[in-house]
Formats: structure tokens, sequence, C-alpha cells
């Protein structure tokens, strides 16, 4: 259980350095990303989380969750690029299960204390104000629907080479080596980057 702890806090330590952005996303025009976690401060409740509508149960913590805000005032919505650690094959199948293609829509809850902090400790703009869809600075938690999620999963050596082998990914899954987490500037890796890249909604459209 200890070495399971020292893994996922080494996980959350390399993913505070990916920034506000994923590595590998190519900046857009009219896109807002902002990390949801792991948070500066490593508090769960004042991070957002993804949940069913009208749950306040079940809540699906993901060890790295960075938000894409998009739409408008009236009508705005999140794409996510999640990241899940799997020390067990059996965490894996229960992650898994909490991202699996349903009928159902899937809320992204921003909570209040998170929407007005600043950006970075360098950046006193508060995050409400670079989502592009929060009009006025807001007195509560604000639920967004999230209209398309990737989930990238890292996976140790001997579960990742059974699964490449055995398993087929859903279109929204990918899967990479724990080490490609884990390692000293992992945000650098051309080949991580190169991967995070293809998770983007505009990578299934042709860029003449």
């Amino acid at each position: 259980m200890r070495k399971e702890i020292s893994l996922d806090l080494l996980v959350k330590s390399r993913l505070k350095r990916w920034g506000q952005r994923p590595p590998g996303v190519t900046p857009r025009r009219k896109e807002s990303w902002l990390r949801g976690r792991p948070a500066e401060d490593d508090t769960k409740l004042s991070s957002p989380f993804l949940k069913i509508p009208g749950s306040s149960r079940l809540r699906t913590l993901p060890d790295g969750l960075w938000l894409n805000f998009g739409g408008t005032y009236e009508e705005p919505f999140v794409d996510i690029l999640a990241i899940e650690a799997c020390s067990t094959l059996q965490n894996l199948l229960d992650k898994r299960s909490r991202f699996a293609p349903s009928t159902h829509s899937m809320m992204c809850l921003c909570p209040l204390p998170w929407l007005l902090a600043p950006m970075t400790d360098t950046d006193p703009t508060p995050r409400w104000k670079t989502t592009g869809v929060i009009l006025h600075e807001p007195l509560h938690d604000v639920s967004i629907p999230v209209r398309e999620m990737r989930v990238l999963y890292g996976l140790k050596q001997d579960h990742y080479r059974g699964f490449a082998r055995h398993q087929l990914p859903h279109a929204h899954e990918f899967f990479v080596p724990m080490d490609a987490l884990t390692q000293e500037n992992s945000e650098q890796n051309p080949a991580l980057q190169a991967l995070i890249a293809r998770t983007s909604v505009t990578a299934n459209f042709l860029s003449p």
C-alpha cells in the first residue's frame, strides 16, 4: 500500500509540471485550457471533479484533469483530458468503467474557491475570467457539461505489454507505460507529446 501511495504522489508531482495546457497540445484560437487536477495545494475539495448530473456521490477524481472550456455564455461546455495512473489491473478496470461510453451525460463541477483562485503564483488573474464562458464572477460552484473526453492511462510495464497484446482500446482511450508519466521532465518527452496531440478533437479532421 505504501508503495502505491508513493507512486500516486510521484505521478501527481510530475503532472503538476505539465502546465495549464497538456504537453503536445497545439495552441489554437478560442481555446481556454486550465489544469483542474492535481491541485497546486493538493486540496481535493477545491479542485474540479466529474460526476453524473444530479448525483452528490460517486465522484470521479482523476489523477490529472485538464479542462478546455468552449461554447458560449448561454451554452458552455468543456472538453476534458483525464490522466489515470493504474497500479493494478483491478484499478484499471474500475477506472475504465467510470469513463465508459454511456447514454447519460457527464458533468464537470468547478468549485467556487478554484474558480476564484489566481491562475498561478505569478498570474493573479482569477480562473473564471480565463474560461471565456463565465460572464460574471460566480457566487457558487459551477457545473458544466462535458462535450468530449479523452483518457490517458498509465500502466506498469507488464500490464502495459499484456494490454497492448490482448485488448482493444475504446476510441477515447490512450495508454502509456507508467515510466512515461513518472520520468523526470515527462512533459518534454516528444513521444508523449505526440500521443497527447492525437487526443485533440481536431485530430479527427483533415488539416488543409
